[in-house]
């Protein structure tokens, strides 16, 4: 599968539609005016771009069309992750990690937090 590289605007629109699929760009735009002021043009010329990329697919509807997202979340996230990680950081998840804790980036909560994914790992390897 090509990995697909979404824009920050795209990935407003692509959760937008992982959390309530379909859409109609009529609805895209009353739903994104307020938080980014994106015209319904702007919002017609990302899903064009995102549609040519295979990021989404649409359905003629009765009166107009139906998008969809045509990727899944979670892998869409995964790759964007892994190109984040070979980008910033050479691939290199410990240092990423250390350079928030060098950094004091974390809370309390998150150290928790990755703690229980670490031992949530650990005991899948077994």
């Amino acid at each position: 599968m090509k990995r697909i590289n979404l824009s920050d605007g795209e990935w407003i629109i692509m959760n937008v539609l992982w959390k309530s699929a379909p859409q109609t760009i009529t609805k895209l735009t009353s739903a994104l005016k307020e938080s980014t002021g994106w015209s319904k043009h702007t919002i017609i010329t990302m899903l064009n771009r995102m549609e040519s990329k295979g990021a989404v697919r649409y359905e003629q509807g009765v009166k107009a069309k139906q998008y969809y997202p045509a990727v899944e979340r979670a892998e869409t996230a995964l790759e964007e992750t892994e190109s984040f990680l070979d980008k910033v950081y050479s691939g290199s998840l410990g240092l990423m990690v250390n350079t928030m804790v060098e950094k004091n980036s974390l809370s309390k909560e998150e150290i928790e937090e990755l703690y229980a994914i670490l031992k949530r790992a650990e005991e899948e390897e077994k």
